[in-house]
């Protein structure tokens, strides 16, 4: 069974092709700077060929969708002969609210409640449903779709956890609440960490950090998400890239009035010049930071001191709230090949009992998977790379079968 994934935004498109008889890529790529006058495209199939070329004719999702069609049967650079191999298509859409306890097939109903969600997710579900009308309307009823949530991890987080202290009626007028994200990251990570190491997901304790441009820390309690760190949006939680990450409020209502800021210059400047790029000054690339901190840079070097420190303190607060991790893991861009946050975070948590073997971390990374902690390490230490497509595909594939039972 082979199954598209596709993840929508508001100027590319991202897609992979599985074959799910054996968890294989078979393509993957990207449409970017979709709209405007030059668009970028990329592929690469599982045996290797890559095409990277300008188009200029992409003007929409619609259009951007096209253009993969044509790529993945293209007889030069194509993995397929037919889009009829297809047999089913898998979209990340980020918000499904308090709705959507797990992945739903794509039906009008279903479309009309992620665009009920766009003012929980302003930057993610207009795109989503961008791409998802575009993929419905080129392949029709023939071809099954499914919408698989970021937040449906998240579903059965406890009320204490997810309930701001804020009137509540705002939480039941607005439905404002922690909702959480990176959700099929996390069950994914968790899940194949149990699996390769020989553990029972449903009796395990794991802190799962997923870090990366965007970041966030995950509490699971026996197969449960009990806890997480993003909150309403992602911006909540650690520092990442460019994002704050959770903030003093006052902070906000201080910068707007000393600036006279609108809503959209404050929340322009929390999300997209805050964080590793508002701290250091040069990047949110954190192999750039952490370069320039090596250097001598000391806003680079402070950057990074602030994320391990909030790493410290989200895991600690985690470990306690579990009473008593068994595993972390790490895994995002960063969590899987800095191996000197690791290093550094791990060494803080040595109160906890984490003991590292330095050199097995130091080599686990581009893409390796593994136990990084020593043998008496109180809570064992992985780096697990996420896959969210195979996830999607994975839990699209349930659904359908669940269904045709």
């Amino acid at each position: 069974m082979k199954i598209l994934v596709l993840n929508s935004g508001s100027s590319s498109l991202k897609y992979q092709l599985i074959d799910m008889e054996s968890d294989e890529m078979l393509a993957r790529g990207r449409c970017e700077k979709i709209g405007c006058k030059e668009n970028l495209f990329w592929q690469i199939t599982k045996d290797g060929r890559e095409t990277e070329k300008t188009v200029f004719d992409i003007s929409d999702h619609k259009k951007a969708f096209e253009y993969i069609e044509k790529m993945l049967l293209s007889e030069e650079y194509g993995i397929i002969k037919s889009i009829e191999e297809i047999d089913a298509v898998g979209h990340r859409v980020v918000h499904g609210g308090e709705y959507f306890k797990g992945p739903a097939v794509i039906t009008k109903d279903v479309i009309d409640k992620i665009k009920e969600f766009i003012p929980l997710a302003p930057l993610h579900n207009p795109a989503h449903v961008l791409g998802i009308l575009a993929c419905v309307e080129l392949l029709g009823s023939s071809i099954p779709q499914v919408a698989v949530f970021d937040t449906s991890f998240y579903h059965d987080l406890p009320e204490k956890s997810y309930v701001f202290p804020i009137p509540y009626e705002y939480y039941e007028k607005y439905h404002i609440r922690k909702y959480g994200f990176h959700g099929t990251s996390h069950k994914y990570v968790s899940k194949r960490m149990c699996k390769v190491f020989n553990k029972d997901f449903e009796n395990c304790k794991i802190i799962s950090c997923h870090l990366g441009n965007g970041s966030s820390i995950t509490a699971i309690n026996n197969g449960v998400a009990v806890e997480t760190s993003m909150g309403l949006t992602p911006l909540g939680g650690i520092m990442m890239g460019t994002r704050s990450g959770s903030l003093d409020p006052s902070v906000i209502l201080q910068i707007c009035k000393n600036e006279n800021l609108s809503f959209d210059e404050i929340n322009s400047i929390l999300n997209k010049k805050s964080g590793v790029l508002g701290v250091s000054g040069i990047s949110s690339d954190d192999r750039e930071v952490y370069e320039a901190g090596i250097s001598g840079n000391k806003r680079a070097k402070l950057a990074h001191e602030m994320m391990v420190y909030q790493l410290t303190q989200y895991i600690g607060a985690y470990n306690t709230i579990l009473k008593g991790a068994d595993a972390i893991i790490f895994t995002g861009g960063i969590g899987e090949n800095q191996w000197m946050h690791r290093e550094k975070v791990c060494k803080n948590l040595e109160f906890m009992g984490v003991k590292i073997d330095k050199e097995l971390n130091r080599k686990t990374v581009d893409e390796k998977e593994g136990i990084i902690s020593k043998k008496d390490s109180k809570i064992e230490v992985f780096v697990v790379p996420t896959n969210e497509e195979l996830a999607i595909a994975g839990e699209t594939l349930n659904l359908l079968k669940n269904i045709k039972k």
